[in-house]
């Protein structure tokens, strides 16, 4: 694996470059903490894009929906682009215009490939629910074929990628900080809360240590 990403015309940072990062560590991060992606697609020349979940398996990001999903359909071998955000804080500052954001953010271009073996199809979704509830897997009642066939896996390479990222306080005019303003920064985390149980639960069932393991952030 190497260390960097490929750094293309569309992946470099045409302002704030100091925000750019370029190796995987930084951008795996990224994927890791944050299941919700968007994919921009071109369907009947009109670009589209769409929320859905994504998961890495090494150096490549993987992403699943209905078979029926136009997006999905369309997606398959082609150019697509697929972003990740987490939002870390806001940022107020002494005026309007330098009020901003500290995030973490994810972008990802590449051709799309559709996961047509069986084999391959089900060992990547299990790789989605474990890398979100650890040992949950096993304990479920096996896929069947019409969930198989009812449901479509996009893969592409993680190599033309970028990472963007703000830290840091707000960055006012010099002359603003003589300004009686209160400026900072407010956080802003995502927690996991209790496992909420379904009321048709069968009596007697304990909260799994799956539901009670999942991480996102």
């Amino acid at each position: 694996m190497t260390a960097d990403l490929s750094r293309t015309d569309r992946t470099r940072l045409r302002r704030s470059h100091e925000r750019g990062h370029f190796d995987r560590e930084t951008l795996y991060g990224i994927l890791d903490a944050m299941p919700l992606c968007h994919v921009g697609y071109n369907i009947d020349g009109k670009p589209v894009v769409m929320p859905t979940c994504q998961w890495r398996q090494g150096d490549h990001v993987y992403w699943h929906g209905s078979s029926a999903s136009r997006g999905l359909r369309a997606a398959e071998k082609m150019d697509v682009c697929l972003t990740v955000t987490l939002m870390d804080g806001l940022v107020l500052a002494r005026s309007g215009m330098h009020h901003s954001a500290n995030f973490r953010s994810a972008m990802i271009y590449g051709v799309a490939r559709k996961i047509e073996d069986t084999d391959e199809k089900v060992a990547s979704l299990e790789a989605f629910v474990e890398g979100l509830t650890p040992g949950r897997w096993d304990t479920l009642r096996p896929i069947n074929a019409q969930e198989i066939k009812a449901t479509t896996v996009l893969s592409m390479p993680i190599d033309e990628a970028s990472a963007k990222i703000r830290t840091g306080g707000p960055k006012d005019d010099e002359e603003d900080y003589a300004l009686p303003i209160w400026a900072g920064v407010v956080p802003i985390t995502m927690t996991i809360g209790e496992p909420e149980a379904d009321p048709r639960n069968l009596p007697g069932l304990e909260v799994p240590a799956d539901a009670k393991a999942v991480k996102i952030g």
